[in-house]
């Protein structure tokens, strides 16, 4: 009984990870759209910059796989280790869900206003200063991932 809580812990991250994608996904595909339909109606030509706005909430759920593949090998590997830290995993599991979580959400609103900005930013290009706000946000995530993967009982 006392593995399946680890194992809920791995299964948490993944899931509250994909959450946040989704919510970052949704909030910066709805700008990008607005931002299209905005572009066509003054007979601009699409522009291809919305779609890296829309994609980079995405990444985090990759970070919340590999940390699942990771732990999860170990209770193959060694299932009575995973009951001896079967409440460590779960904390694990629940800290890098939450925190991929909201960094993916929050990254998907920088980048809805990342498309307003080029929407409406005229002659200018701001699109390595926004993809460097949305990247710090990344970091975040980057580091709930790599933070709790080193935490993770050998």
């Amino acid at each position: 009984m006392e593995a399946f809580l680890g194992q809920i812990g791995m299964g948490l991250a993944l899931g509250l990870a994909a959450l946040g994608s989704a919510l970052g996904i949704g909030a910066a595909g709805r700008a990008a759209a607005g931002a299209w339909a905005k572009d066509t109606k003054a007979g601009k030509r699409l522009d291809y910059r919305y779609i890296i706005f829309v994609s980079m909430p995405l990444t985090q759920l990759f970070y919340a796989f590999l940390l699942l593949l990771i732990g999860l090998k170990a209770a193959v590997y060694d299932p009575v280790n995973v009951a001896a830290h079967a409440g460590a995993l779960f904390s694990i599991g629940l800290a890098c869900g939450l925190g991929e979580m909201f960094s993916a959400w929050l990254q998907g609103l920088i980048g809805a206003a990342a498309c307003r900005c080029v929407s409406e930013s005229e002659g200018a290009n701001p699109l390595v200063f926004l993809i460097i706000a949305m990247g710090i946000v990344e970091t975040v995530g980057l580091f709930s991932f790599i933070l709790l993967w080193l935490m993770l009982p050998s």
